[in-house]
């Protein structure tokens, strides 16, 4: 299970997050930035721009209450305030690499972070997504190396697929999950939800690609989510997981999707 929270600015916690102790949950913070609080790029010094309720304290907590918690790091994101985020080419690759290792080395250390899910979601027009993948998967490669992080997602959507689809071609085998963003994809029932699954299977591993859903928001809505995960299931598609945009909504429905998705999750499991 993969819940983004604290990238709306609302002061949500943890705590009022249903766990299910037989579900690997994971919290992704939003957003940790290479940029300063005005937007200015900072060359790979990350810094923290998630809701301020989520704390280090927190994190620890949670952690200690639930064993099965991880807590993860999301890169970038689509806009600070009203600056949009773009990823840029650095002029020195390895002075990128070498100020992002040690970036989010410290707020690893900080918040007690598993992992990092990368989400950058503009790119220059001129389609050359060499950096970005070199640059991205080593520094995956050197936080895994180095035993800062367990655990890296990716979290690419319809326009910018072929960014990751690069990245994932040269560093899958440190890619665990690929959170793919369908609801951008606006599909609104389970036919073409499936369908449009079908395209991302060939396109990224289908062991690591999991079915999303935003609350209140954009794509299939309601119950018929759960509609598309059973007819995932009967085409062949194993729901290994479910991830959820985000936990910063769900307070409005008392959490109603990460209720039901658990519960999915743990039904297929028994099954």
């Amino acid at each position: 299970m993969m819940e983004y929270i604290g990238a709306t600015g609302a002061q949500v916690t943890f705590n009022s997050v249903p766990i299910e102790e037989g579900i690997d949950f994971h919290f992704i913070l939003g957003f940790a930035i290479d940029a300063d609080a005005s937007g200015n790029a900072q060359n790979g010094k990350f810094s923290a721009y998630w809701a301020e309720s989520l704390t280090p304290e927190s994190v620890a907590a949670i952690k200690a209450r639930h064993t099965n918690v991880k807590v993860l790091a999301s890169l970038s994101g689509w806009s600070l305030h009203d600056k949009v985020l773009r990823w840029y080419d650095p002029k020195d690759t390895h002075l990128w690499i070498s100020n992002a290792f040690s970036s989010l080395r410290s707020l690893a250390l900080t918040y007690h972070l598993d992992g990092i899910d990368i989400d950058y979601e503009v790119f220059p027009r001129n389609k050359n997504y060499t950096s970005f993948a070199y640059c991205v998967g080593e520094l995956i490669t050197l936080l895994k190396k180095h035993s800062v992080i367990s655990v890296a997602t990716i979290a690419p959507y319809h326009l910018t697929v072929e960014a990751y689809m690069e990245l994932f071609k040269g560093y899958n085998n440190v890619i665990d999950y690929v959170n793919h963003q369908f609801y951008t994809d606006k599909v609104l029932t389970p036919q073409r939800y499936l369908e449009d699954f079908n395209i991302r299977v060939t396109q990224f591993d289908r062991n690591k690609l999991l079915p999303s859903y935003e609350v209140n928001g954009r794509g299939i809505q309601g119950d018929a989510f759960f509609g598309t995960l059973n007819l995932l299931q009967e085409n062949g598609f194993e729901v290994g997981g479910i991830m959820i945009f985000s936990a910063d909504a769900s307070s409005s429905n008392n959490y109603y999707y990460e209720r039901r998705s658990q519960a999915f999750l743990l039904n297929s499991t028994a099954t």
